[in-house]
């Protein structure tokens, strides 16, 4: 059972810089003296759902950050409690509808951050690392995307069937918008504030009258979502070795079949606007 003080594979700063078409190595640069920038103020986005075992586990290993924001979907246990205990000065958000990538959305819409970071509250995202994706930020990377499978990175949690999954998913993905992603599925990134109109994310709109009460990128498939606008807009992107650890308690809600499947129908949603993009474009130049 994993606990608060496990120890993680030694951080190198071995980072990897990605744009839609190429690769390369990005060298940490050292300002200066006396001409550093400023500190970026950071935000955490921590989504929970009946968490209230694992928050001490988490906050216990969150590193100076300006602004924590706890996004509740509904518990039923002592999760707010806790938080508030723990760090008197959270900022607290009630998501308006269910699913992860919706408490996302809404802790995004209310981070006051130059940098926004967002980490799980069942303790598998270690927040000991947040320094390498705000450092991966201040290099020059707009997007900062964690990999498990990049350097460093590894998980004590990920099934035969989730790798598998993923890695045909992360190929198509790069195949289809000329990516080079290791690690389409996973949810530790970090990007700057400027550059969140760049997802559209809806943290306004009710529930919808259907069977599950979630618009499209409101489930897990956020984390496809985001990946997959970052690349479109053309910004920035770095991978950054990333570790993921085993649930500390509790049952995860992630189905790997069903999750899969919307996942799947994500790519093929962001894949249609680009294709029509390119057509109009095309059919601009012709009538020029």
């Amino acid at each position: 059972m994993p606990t608060a003080n496990r120890v993680l594979p030694d951080e190198t700063g071995d980072v990897m810089s990605l744009t839609a078409t190429d690769i390369e190595i990005k060298i940490p640069a050292t300002p200066p003296e006396g001409d550093a920038e400023p500190r970026p103020r950071v935000s955490v986005i921590v989504p929970a759902l009946n968490e209230a075992q694992n928050l001490p586990h988490v906050f216990a290993r969150l590193p100076e950050v300006d602004e924590i924001v706890l996004v509740d979907g509904g518990s039923t246990d002592d999760t707010v409690a806790v938080a508030r205990r723990l760090r008197p000065d959270i900022h607290v958000v009630r998501q308006n509808r269910k699913g992860k990538g919706n408490a996302l959305a809404c802790g995004f819409a209310q981070a006051t951050g130059d940098i926004i970071v967002m980490i799980d509250a069942d303790g598998s995202t270690d927040p000991l690392e947040i320094p390498s994706f705000v450092q991966a930020l201040r290099d020059g990377a707009d997007f900062a995307k964690g990999s498990r499978f990049h350097g460093a990175g590894g998980s004590a949690d990920i099934t035969r069937l989730r790798r598998a999954g993923n890695k045909c998913l992360s190929t198509l993905v790069n195949v289809l918008f000329g990516t080079r992603y290791s690690d389409l599925c996973y949810g530790y990134n970090a990007f700057w504030a400027h550059c969140l109109d760049v997802f559209d994310l809806d943290s306004t709109s009710p529930a919808p009258n259907n069977t599950d009460g979630r618009l499209w990128g409101d489930g897990f498939e956020i984390e496809t979502l985001l990946n997959l606008r970052a690349a479109r807009a053309d910004l920035a992107i770095v991978e950054v070795a990333s570790f993921e650890h085993s649930r500390i308690h509790g049952v995860s809600n992630l189905n790997a079949f069903t999750d899969g499947m919307r996942v799947l129908r994500t790519i093929a949603r962001e894949w249609r606007p680009k294709r029509a993009k390119a057509g109009r474009r095309a059919k601009d130049r012709a009538a020029r």
